[in-house]
C-alpha cells in the first residue's frame, strides 16, 4: 500500500469517526437538553456537521464516481433542508407558546406594547398563558369571594 493510500484512509477515518461522534452528541442533546430551541440547536448544527464529515470520510475511502455523486446529492440536501426544518420547527414552537419568550434576548415577532405582532389569536386553547405570574395571580384573585368566606367555584 502506498503512502499516500494510507493517509487518505488515516483522514477517511478521522473523518467518519469525528461525523459519528458529533451526530452521537446531537442525539444526545435531543433527549437532554431542556426547551424547543436548544432542542432544535442540538438537533441541526452538529447533526449536519456530522453527516458531512462521515460523507467526506466516505468520499475519500470509497473509490469511483458514482459513490462521490451521491454523497455530495446528500450532503447538499442536508445542507438546504436542516436550517429549513430548524427554522419551521422554532416558528412553530413560538406560536404555540412552547418557548419561553422571557428568556429570548431578542424577539423580533412581539411588537412595541409586549404583544405578539404576528400571531394573534393563532395560539392553541391549551398554550400557557403569556405571563404565567400575573395569570397565576388572577386566577387567585378570582378564587377569593370579595367577603373572605369560601371560594367560590369556577365557571366552565
Amino acid at each position: 500500500m502506498s503512502v499516500l493510500a494510507t493517509v487518505a484512509d488515516v483522514v477517511a477515518i478521522a473523518c467518519l469517526l469525528t461525523g459519528a461522534l458529533l451526530c452521537l452528541t446531537a442525539g444526545i442533546g435531543l433527549v437532554r437538553f431542556p426547551d424547543v430551541l436548544s432542542r432544535m440547536h442540538a438537533g441541526t448544527k452538529p447533526q449536519v456537521l456530522g453527516v458531512l464529515l462521515v460523507m467526506l470520510g466516505g468520499a475519500i475511502r470509497l473509490h469511483g464516481w458514482s459513490a462521490t455523486w451521491m454523497l455530495l446529492l446528500v450532503a447538499v440536501f442536508q445542507l438546504l433542508t436542516a436550517p429549513v426544518s430548524a427554522h419551521m420547527i422554532s416558528r412553530v414552537a413560538y406560536r404555540r407558546r412552547h418557548v419561553r419568550r422571557d428568556l429570548l434576548l431578542v424577539d423580533e415577532l412581539r411588537d412595541a406594547e409586549g404583544r405578539d405582532s404576528v400571531y394573534r389569536g393563532d395560539e392553541p386553547a391549551d398554550a400557557p398563558p403569556e405571563r404565567p405570574a400575573e395569570a397565576l395571580a388572577e386566577s387567585r384573585s378570582e378564587d377569593q369571594a370579595p367577603s373572605g368566606g369560601p371560594p367560590r367555584a369556577r365557571e366552565g
